[in-house]
């Protein structure tokens, strides 16, 4: 009787044998724990499900079958960091069965070598066809105290700066980490989002986060700070549930990425390889787009999005033609034309817009339903007029829909407001989600939201159109099964340097996060870093060098990159401008040369279908030596390496706007030391040498 007692482990190693996963049902309770290299990275973890109504899907289970495979492909991307991308895994499928209920669930595990992914599947079967979510019971189990990148645990905004901190610090923390925003939910005093990156006093960097986020809510992290164990925690619907489910149902995946090297953890493309490969069959019309926008000098407050001061109007009834204009409408035909041809004259694919159509005079905090339209111009806006100046300039304008979280409204409106996209030109779109959700009470980041992104993308894709969510809930990988979702923001983004600012450390951390699950349209490009000399009454000033916004570029990864600042700003500094108009936005390989989370980041990428490479470092506000070698350039080559740095005095608060240029030629056996000014970093672009003439006069590296 004593053998009725024993448990089995279930073991399953990566490809390369370094991770290591064990699963077993201990007294009627599914755990797992994970290793690396011999070391453990989650301790003993239970899995499960706790129901509505319903007994729970967390004990009573017995161990019914377990199926084992391996997969090896390689795929191409439309569009990415990799011209091809290897998806090599080691599988287990665990099914289990809960006698007293004769139901039926299976873990499937995901071994990559670097690191795991699994989810919760739920069979077709006769007792367990719908249900709901109360909670799901998910557990990582951490070894140690570690150090710990976060933000808190919201249900709906990211946009906080990042802490670093102990995990036992977490709680004392919490309430001067939660900053305001005009739409947020923080749940608890130790809850924390994904993508969560920590790193163990014995030197593992552990990343936990999800991937393949589909019609199910976004999962936090709750920590259990005297044990160290962190729990799932799902975001709610309006009336408190978690998830309603259908069998047969796959949840999410949840992804465990695992290195004793940093840079391991930016180069993973665990999340991609666990979404499904794209649902279009031509993509000929998804292109990474560079751009220029109306946009900064309205975020600094210099310009407004409104035509008028009218405190309240009624879409169809308020007669736009016959308001008095506040002067400082910045989607005017004039201005925008300029914009035009300042994106014809530095090779710009596109001219965002904001704040050209009807509505901006009452549109945020009202909680108003009709709010928007998204087809009715303001009066000094031409569409016609000036999409047909975009095209005959080799430019297209970029549409912008904010919601106001209106959600109903935009549902009710996107077939006709992508319809107008199309008769007028336009192929991509930045749409937002700012303040809180109509219908009232549901959340950014619940499944009735994540259902409405995945249809915005479906529904865009029918009008070949490209999206740029904003405000929306953060990427897991779905950028391989939907490509023409080119970025999103869901994070703090450059903007909140106009509004009072970012860390210094911010981009040295949010590429370990934020960017583990996809792309972000963080909008670098800040050269004038005082606001007060756009608005002054904005006394903000951006924590940066120039030398660091141009290395941006390469170091925060999007298909969809802008050059944010004013036209006039970038005359002002058009040496440096240089590097923006020069850098790729697509990519065949990538090589992350340093990194430390918080610290420093260094990566150089080659562009697409092209011998040249461009490298970026971002540094903190301690400053940073970096040292970088050459090897990944072809051996039989030259280059002409141009070096956009930090000034010997440059400061991002003191001296911004210190940065030296400099060329040399390189090659694969070349080596470079560089200072990083504190708040500082580097850009370099590396260009395969095609005359000889251009080496003269310039030195080797």
């Amino acid at each position: 009787m004593a053998f009725a007692f024993l448990t089995h482990a279930e073991e399953l190693k990566s490809p390369d044998g370094h991770v290591v996963l064990q699963f077993e049902v201990k007294q009627g309770v599914p755990v797992y724990q994970l290793s690396f290299n011999k070391q453990a990275v989650i301790e003993e973890s239970r899995l499960g499900l706790e129901l509505k109504d319903m007994e729970d899907l967390l004990d009573g289970f017995v161990l019914e079958n377990t199926e084992r495979s391996a997969f090896d492909e390689t795929w191409e991307p439309v569009w990415g960091e990799w011209k091809s991308i290897r998806n090599h895994y080691n599988e287990m499928a665990v099914t289990l069965n809960q006698p007293s209920t004769n139901r039926k669930m299976t873990v499937r595990f995901r071994l990559f070598n670097d690191g795991l992914g699994f989810r919760y599947e739920f069979p077709e079967q006769d007792e367990l066809i719908y249900f709901v979510v109360a909670e799901e019971r998910t557990q990582f189990a951490m070894t140690g105290d570690h150090t710990a990148f976060w933000i808190p645990g919201d249900y709906d905004t990211q946009e906080y700066d990042y802490t670093t901190s102990r995990l036992t610090e977490i709680r004392a923390l919490m309430d001067g980490a939660i900053t305001g925003n005009a739409s947020q939910t923080p749940f608890s005093a130790t809850g924390v989002q994904t993508a969560l990156m920590l790193k163990s006093d014995d030197g593992l960097y552990i990343n936990l986060h999800e991937a393949a986020l589909i019609e199910y809510s976004c999962m936090h992290l709750e920590l259990d700070d005297e044990n160290l164990v962190f729990e799932s925690h799902l975001t709610p619907d309006a009336v408190g549930n978690k998830a309603y489910v259908q069998a047969p149902f796959n949840t999410p995946w949840r992804t465990v990425i695992v290195s004793n090297n940093a840079a391991d953890i930016l180069e993973s493309t665990i999340t991609l390889n666990l979404n499904e490969p794209t649902k279009f069959e031509d993509t000929s019309w998804i292109k990474p787009i560079k751009y220029i926008g109306v946009w900064w000098e309205m975020i600094t407050g210099k310009s407004s999005w409104a035509y008028s001061d009218l405190p309240s109007v009624k879409l169809g009834e308020t007669d736009f033609d016959s308001l008095e204009p506040n002067g400082r409408h910045a989607a005017n035909n004039d201005h925008v034309k300029m914009h035009i041809d300042f994106a014809e004259e530095h090779g710009f694919d596109a001219v965002l817009v904001e704040g050209w159509n009807v509505g901006w005079e009452d549109w945020f905090g009202k909680s108003k339903d009709y709010v928007f339209d998204f087809v009715t111009p303001y009066p000094d806006f031409d569409v016609e007029m000036l999409n047909a100046y975009a095209a005959s300039k080799g430019v297209r304008l970029m549409m912008h829909h904010e919601t106001s979280s209106s959600v109903r409204n935009y549902e009710r409106h996107m077939d006709q407001a992508y319809q107008f996209m199309v008769d007028h030109g336009y192929n991509s779109v930045k749409s937002g989600y700012v303040g809180d959700i109509i219908p009232r009470g549901e959340h950014h980041y619940g499944q009735w939201m994540v259902n409405h992104y995945i249809y915005a993308l479906e529904k865009a894709a029918e009008y070949e159109i490209m999206i740029n969510a904003h405000e929306a809930v953060r990427p897991t990988g779905l950028s391989r099964t939907y490509p023409n979702l080119l970025a999103n923001e869901s994070a703090r983004g450059t903007e909140y340097e106009a509004f009072g600012g970012s860390k210094p450390d911010h981009t040295t951390i949010i590429p370990f996060t934020r960017l583990v699950g996809g792309p972000m349209d963080y909008t670098p490009g800040i050269f004038v870093t005082d606001i007060s000399k756009l608005n002054p009454d904005n006394n903000s000033w951006v924590r940066t060098t120039i030398a660091r916004q141009l290395a941006l570029y390469v170091t925060m990864y999007s298909p969809l990159q802008m050059a944010a600042d004013l036209p006039e700003h970038y005359n002002m500094f058009l040496d440096a401008f240089q590097f923006i108009k020069d850098v790729a936005v697509d990519w065949d390989d990538t090589k992350v040369l340093e990194a430390e989370p918080g610290d420093y980041i260094t990566i150089a990428r080659k562009a697409k279908g092209s011998n040249d490479w461009f490298i970026g470092c971002t540094v903190d506000e301690n400053g940073f030596t970096s040292k970088i070698n050459f090897d990944y350039l072809d051996k039989d080559k030259t280059y002409i390496a141009t070096i956009y740095s930090d000034a010997k005095d440059a400061h991002f608060k003191d001296n911004p706007q210190a940065y030296e240029i400099r060329k040399v030629l390189v090659n694969s056996k070349s080596k470079l030391t560089q200072k990083c000014a504190p708040g500082g970093g580097y850009a370099i672009s590396v260009m395969e040498v095609t005359d000889r003439s251009e080496t003269k006069g310039l030195r080797k590296l």
